[in-house]
């Protein structure tokens, strides 16, 4: 029982490793104004996925306060 348990630890450990890595990641913004689209990319680069979406959420608020027409960003 005592080897189930460490084994189910190690396991577990080693998922969250590997969820918790840092990727680079690409947040495309797309700004409409009328019929014009306009599409930009953002490299972010070694971020965490919670703080790449935290970012890419940042681009869109930012260009939507500053920019016409209205910007939409995903990851």
């Amino acid at each position: 029982m005592k080897k189930i348990s460490i084994v189910t630890a190690i396991l577990l450990s080693g998922a969250l490793t590997f969820s918790s890595c840092k990727h680079d990641y690409i947040c495309k913004c797309t700004n409409t104004v009328g019929p014009v689209e306009t599409t930009v990319d953002h490299d972010l680069e070694n971020q965490y996925h919670h703080d790449a979406e935290q970012a890419c959420q940042r681009f869109e608020d930012d260009a939507n306060a500053t920019t016409p027409g209205t910007t939409n960003c995903n990851l």
